[in-house]
């Protein structure tokens, strides 16, 4: 199942029932687990630690080195995936830019042709990341995070559980859970159609949206609405709301609301 063209570091672990193709490239500090399927032309090299059942598609590239000047080649940092991910076409994942740090791919997620995951980036599980999405360095998706194609995303900045992105859009600043989001920074509502096929209840859609208000649809500033917050009754949900954008308040922010005629109904 490895082709003969594919040339394989004699240290690199490799486990059963591996698919190689033609021209890929696996270099000594790999590992590999069972049942993976990588194509032609695919270059992997330094410290990648693949898990099982995972679809890696023609001319990827996973575990180079990361974009950042500031880099040393000398740097041991990783690449972390999980398992049953198909990565498309044309895919590139860098390892970490610090010493030990690693880039983390967890399980059951859909990489779409050219998607770019960044340094340093956490990509959580059943995350969906259409044709040519950039992730800059230290970009976080939750959970269930849909990106549209060809979206971008300044780094260190954060997705939230079950968020989904319009494409062709841009962020610099956080996207608290359950929202949907587009063009530039902005929040239109909730991800109502996602919350319903994810088995959230109508209790707890309810809750999401009165915190949504609470955020984003009363007169209170972001501080403001946060301390209110603290002075409600919450279930997990509610509180995972409030945490998220509590967190964003200590670095970038979270994005605004933007009222137009396609925002959602909440």
């Amino acid at each position: 199942m490895i082709h003969p063209t594919a040339i394989i570091g004699p240290r690199a672990k490799i486990g059963a029932n591996v698919a190689v193709g033609p021209h890929t490239i696996i270099g000594d500090e790999v590992t590999i687990g069972d049942g993976t399927s990588i194509g032609a032309n695919v270059v992997i090299e330094g410290e990648v630690l693949i898990g099982r059942d995972n679809r890696i598609g023609h001319g990827a590239l996973i575990g180079g080195a990361p974009q950042d000047v500031s880099f040393s080649e000398t740097t041991r940092s990783r690449v972390e995936i999980g398992e049953r991910n198909l990565i498309h076409e044309y895919c590139t994942i860098h390892r970490g830019t610090k010493e030990g740090s690693a880039t983390t791919i967890a399980d059951d997620n859909f990489l779409m042709v050219g998607a770019h995951v960044g340094h340093n980036c956490t990509v959580g599980n059943k995350v969906i990341i259409a044709n040519n999405v950039l992730l800059g360095g230290y970009v976080s998706l939750a959970d269930q995070a849909f990106i549209g194609g060809g979206t971008t995303f300044h780094q260190f900045m954060r997705v939230g559980r079950l968020v989904m992105v319009q494409g062709s859009s841009a962020f610099g600043k956080d996207l608290p859970p359950f929202t949907l989001a587009a063009e530039r920074n902005a929040i239109f509502g909730l991800n109502i159609i996602g919350l319903r096929r994810a088995g959230f209840s109508a209790a707890q859609r309810d809750e999401i949206k009165r915190a949504f208000k609470l955020l984003y649809l009363s007169e209170l500033n972001t501080k403001q609405a946060l301390a209110q917050s603290g002075t409600m009754k919450w279930t997990e949900i509610g509180r995972e709301f409030f945490d998220f954008v509590a967190e964003a308040l200590k670095t970038r922010g979270v994005c605004p609301y933007h009222r137009s005629k396609a925002s959602n109904d909440v």
